[in-house]
């Protein structure tokens, strides 16, 4: 026999049965108990929320033979065979297949006829919403005014594409989504006459998941249990299942956005992207992450509200100390705004891109978020021993809107250039030619100086430039080598960041200038 998944072994049979829709079900129950029935009705709300379910066991209650407390008896033949889907009183259609003037004229036709058996013809159109306009019309008429013995049960779940003139002539009944809470009870329910051990944060991890649908919920827990079939399923085997973001991603992601490394962080953009995760998601998963940050920063005691493993929990704790809450704050607002641009763009990886670059620049914004920001990063960097440069020159006091001229002092020419540093400087360019990939790129911008203990300075760009030979320290040894390779003798290099802001001149001597370079060759 052919295996039944849990949403369809487990849809409601009676109005009690229903959870999560009380004032929906209230509403109906009162209506058939008091033979006030409506002839049109329009159910509006998210996914799996009981739309069609509802909708069935209401045609089922007001063709029963035996109601029993508003509720249909379940065993007469009317019950069954509406039960079984051979009922000719119960008509289901798809509007998204079925959206043309001519599937509507075929009902309006077939209103004309009575019910061979029992009291009412049931019409249920779900998303009704994709019919076209011309379909609405031609509804239009028969909806208002139906035979006595005719209902019809409109599902949508986009109501503001209904036309208002359909909407004028339905009761409408707005469906809620189901709390957390409940779909956690009704699957420990379920799991207990499957006879399936589950823990009980596995399962309020799936109803988090589901998003307030009982059907998506049940899908879940279907696939999850299939997957560790005869074996109790866990909160960890839950995650894994259901390819949940290993926060131990997001938190690679966000210790290089701390320490400002934008290389590292495009590295693990790359990772992800290779692995085949979907960016859309993998974006609002890291803001429910840093959400989750946010939380165990500003607040104790708060297991109950997030939804990861023990040890993620810890970890998220350790990683809570290392950021301060104004910089999680701008770290959201980002990445929210990044998951609205994202649902139309093109270029979703290079959007994904630029918002990290944003996060590890803070200069790249001028609102006051990023302001305090870059306050703490000199904070910082001072209280390293390491004081910051200014970027541009002082404002004169002498005249107003006048600028004087740059406090920088002017570098003096090195009396002697050591002469393994004067060789390596002439072949620069044999040294580039030997390169490939971001170390080509980054090399052939950069600007040679001299560094101290008689040391190649090699000055780039700070940003991606800089981060590619300081932050990976393999990178910079790779580039000593090649220069002792082609001098012949050992040559140790001193990486420094420049801000393109300034003038090079202005801070560093230009061996450029004073040493005569091969010239280079185009490939």
């Amino acid at each position: 026999m052919s295996y039944t998944a849990l949403y369809r072994k487990f849809r409601p049979s009676n109005f009690d049965e229903v959870k999560g829709q009380d004032h929906i079900v209230t509403t109906l129950k009162n209506q058939i108990k008091a033979e006030r029935i409506g002839h049109a009705y329009l159910f509006c709300g998210t996914r799996g929320t009981g739309k069609t379910s509802i909708a069935k066991i209401f045609a089922k209650t007001v063709n029963c033979e035996n109601i029993v407390n508003g509720n249909p008896c379940g065993e007469c033949a009317t019950c069954k065979a509406i039960a079984a889907g051979a009922s000719m009183n119960v008509i289901e259609i798809d509007a998204a297949s079925n959206n043309g003037v001519d599937n509507i004229r075929e009902i309006v036709d077939e209103v004309s006829y009575s019910p061979a058996e029992g009291k009412y013809k049931v019409y249920i159109i779900d998303e009704v919403h994709m019919l076209s306009i011309g379909a609405f019309n031609a509804l239009l008429k028969t909806l208002e005014e139906p035979p006595s013995y005719v209902i019809f049960i409109l599902a949508t779940t986009e109501v503001h594409k209904i036309p208002i003139t359909i909407m004028s002539r339905c009761q409408r009944y707005d469906f809620k989504r189901i709390t957390i809470d409940t779909i956690t009870d009704r699957l420990k329910e379920l799991m207990t006459a499957e006879e399936v051990q589950v823990e009980d944060k596995a399962l309020r991890y799936i109803a988090k998941t589901a998003d307030g649908s009982m059907r998506d919920a049940l899908s879940l827990l279907d696939q999850c249990i299939a997957f560790h079939l005869g074996q109790e399923l866990t909160y960890d085997k839950v995650l894994d299942v259901l390819g949940a973001v290993d926060t131990s991603v997001f938190s690679r992601l966000l210790r290089f956005v701390l320490d400002k490394d934008v290389l590292g962080s495009i590295e693990l953009l790359e990772e992800i992207v290779m692995q085949g995760r979907e960016l859309t998601q993998f974006v609002v998963d890291f803001t429910w992450y840093l959400r989750n940050l946010l939380l165990v920063k500003t607040s104790d005691n708060i297991e109950d509200v997030i939804d990861v493993s023990t040890d993620n929990l810890i970890r998220l704790k350790e990683e809570a100390e290392l950021a301060e809450m104004n910089t999680i704050m701008r770290y959201i607002r980002i990445f929210s705004e990044l998951s609205g641009q994202l649902k139309y763009a093109a270029q979703k990886r290079i959007l994904i891109e630029l918002a990290l670059i944003k996060l590890c620049r803070p200069n790249m914004e001028k609102n006051t978020e990023s302001l305090l920001e870059r306050v703490r990063d000199l904070e910082q960097k001072i209280e390293n021993g390491v004081v910051p440069v200014a970027a541009a020159s002082i404002t004169s006091m002498e005249g107003v809107g006048q600028q004087s001229q740059s406090t920088f002092p002017k570098p003096e020419l090195p009396k002697a250039i050591p002469e393994d540093v004067k060789v390596a400087v002439e072949k620069w360019q044999s040294v580039i030619a030997q390169t490939a990939g971001p170390m080509k790129i980054y090399l052939r911008s950069a600007k040679l100086s001299l560094g101290g203990d008689n040391r190649l300075m090699v000055v780039l760009e700070d940003g991606l430039a800089s981060d590619y030979f300081t932050k990976h320290a393999e990178n910079k040894e790779k580039l000593e080598e090649l220069l002792s390779d082609t001098v012949g003798k050992q040559i140790e290099v001193t990486i420094q960041a420049f801000d393109a802001s300034r003038r090079f001149e202005e801070s560093y001597v230009d061996l450029s200038k004073i040493i005569h370079m091969e010239i280079e060759e185009e490939d």
